[in-house]
């Protein structure tokens, strides 16, 4: 009887370290993807200023010219 439960609560054991594995890959990715998110809107923001600036100094050109 004594080995049915401590095979139980082997079993228990490795349910709970599978979710909590499970948990903790689902954290990880979900970081990364909020990452790879943050780097896009970085870049996006760049890619908006660079044509900020050409856009100023077309007119800037025209205006002198």
């Amino acid at each position: 009887m004594d080995s049915d439960r401590v095979e139980g609560k082997a079993k228990e054991t490795e349910g709970e370290l599978q979710q909590k594995w499970g948990e903790a890959k689902d954290k990880v990715r979900d970081t990364w993807e909020d990452i790879k998110d943050r780097g896009e809107d970085v870049g996006d923001e760049a890619e908006d200023r660079v044509d900020e600036r050409g856009d100023r100094d077309d007119d800037l050109a025209e205006s002198q010219a």
